[in-house]
């Protein structure tokens, strides 16, 4: 067992998993008699099938809020703004080629 400690979104991601398989496996026996040309199955155990879409959501969004979480770690950990070449980036990690352009021209005419 790992003594990682749990990211965020990290307990959604596993949650969404295990519910797409428990969904996965509800697909499964109720598509069984239709292909096998027994009884149908009462509708309830049709709904369990649905759970197959509700894991993918739970997983999926578990997976930005991780990424988010991360985004905005490296994003806070950068402190400032840095320039690189001619774009400037800020903690939004947007590039801003304008003030990039700006600082390259004031660069230049100091020279």
């Amino acid at each position: 067992m790992s003594k990682q400690t749990l990211g965020p979104g990290d307990l959604l991601v596993r949650t969404g998993a295990i519910t797409f398989l428990v969904g996965t496996v509800g697909t499964v026996v109720t598509v069984a008699p239709l292909l096998l040309h027994t009884k149908r199955l009462p509708t309830p155990a049709y709904f369990v099938s649905m759970l197959m879409g509700l894991g993918l959501a739970l997983a999926l969004v578990g997976l930005l809020k991780s990424a988010l979480a991360q985004r905005h770690a490296t994003a806070g950990g950068a402190g400032g703004t840095a320039v690189l070449g001619q774009s400037v980036v800020g903690k939004s990690g947007i590039g801003q080629q304008a003030a990039g352009q700006a600082a390259a021209d004031q660069a230049a005419a100091e020279r």
